[in-house]
C-alpha cells in the first residue's frame, strides 16, 4: 500500500494550481479522510484526500465510487467538483459559503424543516452507482471485528435476535430506493444563502429515504417529538404511523451499526496510528452509540413501534 502523497506533492498536481500563490491549512472534522482549504491567489477551495485503507475496511465505499457520488451529488446540493486525482485517489471541491452546522444547531426545531428539505432535493436527484443496505453494512462489519478478533460492545450478540426482529418489520413495505448520503451527522450540513448543503459521501449509495431520517435522529439525538418533526417536514401529507415508526426504528438500526463502524475504525484504523491526529475518541463513541441502541433494543414500547411498520399495532405519530 502506498502512503497518502504529501500535501506538497498534491498541490502540484492541481494544474490550475501551477504557478499562482497557494496556502493551505487542515479543516477539522475529517474522522476518515483528510480535508483541507487550500486558497489559490485568495480563492477558496476543499481538498478532499481519500484514505483507500478507509474502504478496505469496510468503513465507506470505494474511493472511485465515492469521487462519481459527489460528482452526481453536485448537481442538487453537494459541493462542485472542479478536479479529480483518481490515483491518489482525491477531489477538489467548491468551498461553500457558509457555516457548519452543530450538534445543537440540527437539533433546533426551526431548522429541521431545512435539513428535510437538503434531503428531499439530494433524493430526488440523479441515482448514485451502487447501493447501500445498512443490515448488510451491519454483517459486513460484524464480520470483520470476528476476522480481526475486535472486541464488541458489551452484551452486543445478546440483541441478536431483537436486531433480526427489526430487520423482518423493515424489509415490509420498503419505500424505492432514492440516492442517499448515509451518514448525516450535523457536521455534514453547510447552512449557506441558497439553503443547506450537504457534503462528505463517503458511505452514500441508493438506499431507503426513511434511514436517511432515522440517521439523522440518531447522529443528532433526537427524541420522539424532533424525529416526528423531521419525518414530517420530509413527507409532508404523505406522513403516516406506519412511516414515521419507519423513521424510528431505523433510529435504532443506525446506532446498532455505527456503534461497529466505530468499533472497526479504532481496531483497525485508529489504533494502528497510535495518538489520533483529528483528537477523536472512536472507543468511545462506539460505546456512546451502543449504549443507547441497547436502551432503545430493552425498551417495552419497541414492540409498539414494530407493530406499527407491519400493520400489527397502530399507533399516531408525534404532532
Amino acid at each position: 500500500m502506498n502512503a497518502v502523497p504529501s500535501i506538497a506533492d498534491l498541490l502540484e498536481r492541481v494544474p490550475s494550481w501551477m504557478g499562482r500563490a497557494v496556502e493551505w491549512q487542515r479543516l477539522a472534522g475529517g474522522l476518515s479522510h483528510h480535508v483541507y482549504r487550500v486558497d489559490v491567489d485568495r480563492v477558496p477551495y476543499v481538498l478532499r484526500v481519500l484514505e483507500p485503507k478507509v474502504h478496505e475496511a469496510g468503513l465507506g465505499i470505494a474511493p472511485g465510487r465515492e469521487i462519481a457520488n459527489t460528482e452526481v451529488a453536485a448537481g442538487t446540493v453537494g459541493a462542485q467538483v472542479y478536479a479529480t486525482l483518481p490515483d491518489v485517489p482525491a477531489i477538489v471541491l467548491e468551498f461553500l459559503p457558509g457555516r457548519t452546522l452543530g450538534a445543537a444547531e440540527v437539533r433546533m426545531p426551526a431548522v429541521i424543516p431545512a435539513l428535510a428539505t437538503a434531503c428531499r432535493r439530494l433524493h430526488a436527484g440523479p441515482a448514485f452507482g451502487n447501493d447501500f443496505d445498512i443490515f448488510e453494512k451491519r454483517a459486513e462489519l460484524l464480520e470483520r471485528c470476528r476476522r480481526h478478533d475486535l472486541p464488541l460492545p458489551a452484551g452486543y450478540l445478546d440483541r441478536e435476535s431483537t436486531v433480526e426482529a427489526l430487520r423482518a418489520a423493515l424489509s415490509k413495505e420498503r419505500l424505492p430506493a432514492v440516492p442517499c448520503h448515509n451518514d448525516l451527522l450535523a457536521e455534514n450540513f453547510i447552512a449557506t444563502s441558497s439553503g443547506v448543503r450537504i457534503i462528505d459521501y463517503q458511505l452514500s449509495g441508493n438506499n431507503d429515504p426513511a434511514f436517511e431520517l432515522g440517521d439523522i435522529a440518531a447522529e443528532a439525538d433526537y427524541d420522539p417529538d424532533l424525529t416526528g418533526r423531521l419525518a414530517g417536514a420530509y413527507f409532508g401529507a404523505e406522513l403516516t404511523p406506519a412511516l414515521l415508526a419507519r423513521v424510528r426504528l431505523f433510529h435504532i438500526v443506525s446506532n446498532v451499526t455505527w456503534a461497529l463502524w466505530f468499533t472497526v475504525h479504532h481496531g483497525l484504523l485508529a489504533a494502528a496510528r497510535g495518538e489520533d491526529p483529528v483528537g477523536f475518541d472512536y472507543a468511545a463513541e462506539a460505546a456512546e452509540k451502543w449504549g443507547q441502541a441497547r436502551n432503545a433494543l430493552d425498551d417495552p414500547a419497541l414492540g409498539r413501534l414494530l407493530g406499527t411498520v407491519t400493520g400489527r399495532n397502530p399507533i399516531t405519530p408525534n404532532p
